[in-house]
């Protein structure tokens, strides 16, 4: 898929091997994180120039902005890269759920640790 990503920003990028970096969506105010979800160039374009989280689906095997057909929007306040250049960090304003389960975020669910 080509894309129109910024060549500068696209430089910066690491990608795996499918042409993914991990973009982990963490919400606007309170930091809680909501997902982890993948974006290739075209998807992190998109997210930067429309302001809507736009996502690389491994299942569907194409571009989903997130809330299309769910209504459970994320509305893009700010995106940065890690020091890397393997992994985003998206900021977003969340309506409804984050997760497909109906939870607000897809960490719900605690494991027990061993001090």
């Amino acid at each position: 898929m080509s894309s129109n990503l910024d060549p500068e920003v696209a430089k910066r990028l690491r990608r795996n091997d499918a042409g993914l970096v991990p973009a982990i969506v963490q919400e606007h105010g309170t930091g809680q994180v909501l997902m982890l979800a993948w974006m290739n160039d075209e998807a992190l374009h998109r997210t930067l120039t429309t302001g809507r989280a736009t996502y690389w689906s491994r299942s569907r095997d194409k571009l989903w902005i997130k809330g299309e057909t769910s209504g459970h929007a994320q509305h893009v306040r700010s995106v940065a890269i890690d020091c890397d250049g393997d992994t985003l960090l998206v900021t977003v304003e969340q309506t409804g759920a984050a997760c497909h389960t109906g939870e607000h975020s897809c960490f719900y669910t605690p494991l027990e640790t061993t001090p």
